[in-house]
């Protein structure tokens, strides 16, 4: 500043891990490409504005010397460039069908320009069918890229992680029939919420907002995630992050039979109309507690556990009945309509699922539950409903026969019963396996110690 002007000195410190771009900053006249006259050079900052929301900053720095803001600017992106997880190159999917239409306008205006300004060099694909992404996951140079980004919706994301996934059994030679042990996803998977729920988004970021997802991926935050395999007995069906039978997945099927409603109306008349002809299904589950380890002290604990590895089928435990919803879910599945999460009781990687089946009950009790999810109320404390920490599961649907067939309303002309997967449509006749797989996956998202604290106020309240 100018030395004659009597100033109060201001010091502020900033940390270069809060930094995410550096330029050489010039005026020029319109027009005018190159060249131009040097001011100085700008800090672009990543500014964490309210609890969960990202925003940039920029601090410009002045100096006309050319010779110290190269060499302020060299030193900087050298610094910049040491951060290993931050993306150099994405590979960028695009579903322009997502919500209202509004994916390519919010990828292009909020999200691009933060990875033109981080210098992220991007591959787009603007995807134009069901299916799309997952056929050029099997076939593109992946190793050509840092990271995957999906913008869109539930369902979107939901065919990316799959393909992602798949691409990484293929590459390393599996066969993906049948898929025990699955390695995992080579590279990380950057969230753009632009549908109309975004749970996975939510659960990540703690909020629906492009630019916070954006600097997440710019900022290299990686989060590692479980993921399940969803199987029949002859194949692998999907890779996924939660699934609902029952109420749940019959809405989705209704819903996906409206398409040309609005979104939101068609949300909410799927809801309605699926309660409207409320009815349980008949079927088995089968599942596999969560086993904790514990510190051995004494022999007779020993040979307790010996016992227990070789009878190993006995750990499974069975409960049947007529079931109005069945959840299963490895991560809390956090959104705007239900702030404690589908399955609060779980995380984004501690290596369980939640089982949480809502047995037989009358419409009006079923709605009692239902609301408490918009609330901060427990949602399981209801005599219905049963909650476990599993590992895996099986569900069984039972098939009726005879004079009652017709009341088999969950099922397609094919008679497949239907499945929300991650909000998207599976329609499946036999028993599907569900089996969990540990930090399967990187997403870019929150670290650690934020995603712990945020948890653990969820869990409290």
């Amino acid at each position: 500043g100018d030395s004659s002007v009597a100033l109060q000195v201001q010091e502020e410190t900033i940390e270069m891990k809060d930094v995410f771009s550096v330029k050489l900053k010039r005026r020029r006249f319109a027009g005018q490409k190159k060249g131009g006259t040097l001011l100085g050079i700008t800090i672009f900052k990543c500014l964490n504005k309210e609890e969960n929301k990202l925003t940039d900053c920029a601090i410009h720095l002045n100096n006309s010397s050319e010779d110290h803001c190269v060499l302020w600017f060299r030193h900087l992106k050298e610094i910049l460039n040491g951060f290993q997880n931050r993306p150099k190159s994405l590979k960028v999917f695009v579903n322009p069908s997502s919500h209202k239409r509004e994916a390519t306008h919010i990828y292009y205006e909020k999200v691009a320009p933060l990875f033109k300004l981080a210098d992220i060099k991007t591959d787009v694909t603007v995807t134009e069918y069901e299916g799309h992404a997952l056929s050029v996951l099997k076939e593109c140079e992946l190793q050509a890229f840092d990271g995957v980004v999906c913008v869109g919706g539930d369902g979107s994301v939901s065919e990316v992680a799959h393909g992602l996934l798949l691409r990484a059994q293929i590459d390393a030679g599996k066969d993906t029939d049948y898929v025990s042990k699955p390695v995992r996803a080579p590279v990380p998977l950057g969230v753009i919420p632009a549908g109309t729920t975004n749970i996975l988004a939510h659960t990540l970021y703690g909020i629906k907002h492009a630019v916070t997802a954006a600097l997440h991926i710019v900022m290299g935050h990686i989060q590692a995630v479980d993921v399940c395999t969803f199987s029949s007995p002859s194949k692998l069906l999907r890779f996924g992050f939660s699934a609902m039978f029952g109420f749940g997945a019959r809405a989705l099927a209704l819903a996906e039979k409206h398409r040309w409603m609005p979104s939101s109306q068609r949300k909410d008349f799927a809801v309605i109309k699926t309660l409207a002809d409320l009815k349980p299904e008949e079927c088995e589950l089968s599942f596999l507690p969560l086993q904790i380890p514990q510190e051995e002290t004494h022999e007779k604990d020993r040979k307790k556990k010996e016992r227990t590895k070789k009878g190993g089928k006995d750990q499974w435990q069975k409960i049947q009945g007529h079931f109005l919803n069945v959840s299963i879910m490895a991560i809390p599945c956090l959104c705007s309509m239900a702030p404690r999460g589908l399955a609060p009781n779980t995380r984004l990687n501690n290596g369980s699922m939640a089982l949480i089946v809502v047995r037989n009950t009358s419409r009006t009790e079923f709605i009692k539950h239902l609301k408490r999810y918009t609330s901060v109320k427990n949602q399981f404390n209801f005599p219905f409903v049963e909650t476990y920490t599993v590992q895996e599961v099986k569900v069984q649907p039972r098939l009726k026969s005879g004079p009652d067939a017709k009341e088999n309303v969950c099922l397609n002309a094919e008679g497949n019963y239907p499945w929300n997967i991650d909000g998207d449509l599976m329609k499946e006749a036999s028993e599907v396996h569900v089996r969990l797989h540990p930090q399967l996956i990187d997403l870019y998202g929150v670290n650690t110690d934020d995603l712990e604290s945020s948890q653990a106020t969820c869990n409290c309240i």
